[in-house]
């Protein structure tokens, strides 16, 4: 792997959000010492699916780097996410397509296009014996690893983008926005059914997991110079903002991020009421309500997806997800000649939404109930083997303050992970 520069600075506060001067002083330091002028730089941002505030980013970017380079390309890491047409990276960024052609005349926009095989270019690939070393056991395949030729073909790969913990991984952010976000099939496929296979409950929130460690030895075979700026979300600004080395700044961002993005319970809940925001326009996106409560939902509850304004399971992904529905691993693990040839990312999007369970003798018993309040008709609910509750007949307000009885309500669900108290000393890395 090949780092644009090895120091790192930033700055991370718990007690209040960082002004725009600090967070441009980061900035400034950061940038500094890069060789960009005349240089063409690629820079990984996040979709309208994660909380950050990229107009400013935006913004402080372009300042820095579009008068000294000679092309900027902005490239939106959607992962297997639908492309945004042009009103949402509008407001992504903060500013019309015509003002961004008058004030930064070289800087441009793209989506990741995923589906289109020539999006891609391989820079190598990661061994069986490699894999099966760091999937301790789990799996020994060999995986071609392809990314987006725009972060081959230009002299420098800024990634800007927040950290949160995450289902797949542990904590987004740094080399997640090359794998999945800007990566090929193969990668994302392997290392989210890793995930999978090690489970969502017990990887997320963890920094050191195997998957983390497939994904930095996959970008460490990018030729390409990069420096990560990691930054972590509060409330509609920043806490902490690291720019340097993409790992060592991944790895502030992330101790911060498990400061101040995880809720530490005191018991567990019957009935956790997951209310999801508006930027989560699917199902594929909006299960983040079940991956961040799962922890502290008790054995046999109920766990409720509030979103009435999603009316489909997967835009890009939904066909599949009709054909294999939602399952505990265990599920495809005991039929694996049955599901094996299905994407092993889409099959692993369905064990993270049932949560664990067991699959034994032909009958499977997930640990907790999944019911959906949403838009999708009760019928496609319950073929996929979710629950179904009419949205109309719940107010959210009905499940607030009512934590001592075994009832949580969480508003703006997708971000935050809770955790119950007896998890306060979570192991080093991905438990077995």
């Amino acid at each position: 792997m090949s780092e644009a520069c090895s120091s790192l600075v930033g700055v991370g506060r718990t007690d209040r959000l960082l002004t725009e001067a600090e967070i441009a002083a980061v900035l400034d330091r950061g940038l500094a010492s890069l060789p960009l002028n005349g240089a063409r730089v690629t820079v990984l941002i996040p979709d309208g699916t994660r909380t950050a505030p990229m107009p400013m980013m935006f913004r402080l970017l372009n300042e820095r780097i579009a008068p000294r380079a000679r092309q900027v390309r902005y490239l939106i890491a959607l992962g297997t996410h639908g492309p945004m047409p042009e009103p949402a990276i509008e407001r992504l960024v903060g500013v019309t397509a015509d003002e961004r052609a008058h004030r930064w005349p070289n800087v441009e926009i793209h989506n990741h296009m995923w589906e289109n095989p020539a999006t891609f270019a391989e820079v190598g690939r990661l061994e069986a014996d490699e894999i099966q070393r760091i999937s301790e056991g789990r799996l020994r395949l060999e995986v071609p690893v392809r990314v987006n030729r725009m972060a081959v073909e230009c002299d420098h790969v800024l990634i800007c983008g927040p950290v949160f913990p995450h289902e797949v991984v542990g904590f987004s952010g740094g080399s997640k926005y090359f794998f999945p976000g800007i990566g090929g099939p193969e990668v994302i496929n392997f290392t989210h059914w890793l995930g999978a296979l090690i489970t969502c409950r017990r990887i997320i929130g963890t920094k050191a997991t195997p998957v983390r460690e497939a994904i930095e030895r996959a970008a460490a075979l990018i030729p390409t110079p990069r420096i990560a700026m990691c930054m972590v979300v509060q409330g509609d600004g920043l806490a902490g903002v690291w720019v340097g080395e993409s790992r060592a700044a991944w790895s502030a961002a992330a101790d911060l991020s498990a400061q101040l993005h995880i809720r530490w319970m005191p018991h567990p809940f019957h009935t956790v009421l997951s209310v999801m925001p508006e930027m989560y326009d699917d199902l594929w996106t909006g299960a983040k309500g079940m991956y961040k409560l799962e922890p502290v939902v008790a054995d046999g509850g109920e766990l409720i997806i509030y979103a009435p304004h999603i009316t489909e399971v997967s835009y890009t992904h939904g066909r599949i997800l009709d054909e294999i529905g939602y399952h505990v691993r265990d599920y495809f693990l005991k039929q694996w000649d049955r599901f094996s040839h299905y994407p092993w990312g889409v099959l692993a999007h369905s064990t993270h939404l049932r949560g664990e369970g067991t699959f034994e003798g032909g009958v499977e018993r997930p640990r907790i109930r999944v019911t959906l309040a949403t838009g999708i008709p009760e019928a496609r609910c319950r073929r996929v083997g979710l629950g179904w509750r009419d949205p109309a007949s719940i107010r959210p307000e009905d499940f607030a303050g009512r934590e001592d009885e075994g009832v949580l309500l969480v508003p703006h669900a997708g971000e935050h992970l809770y955790r119950l108290e007896s998890e306060r000393r979570p192991p080093a890395t991905a438990a077995p």
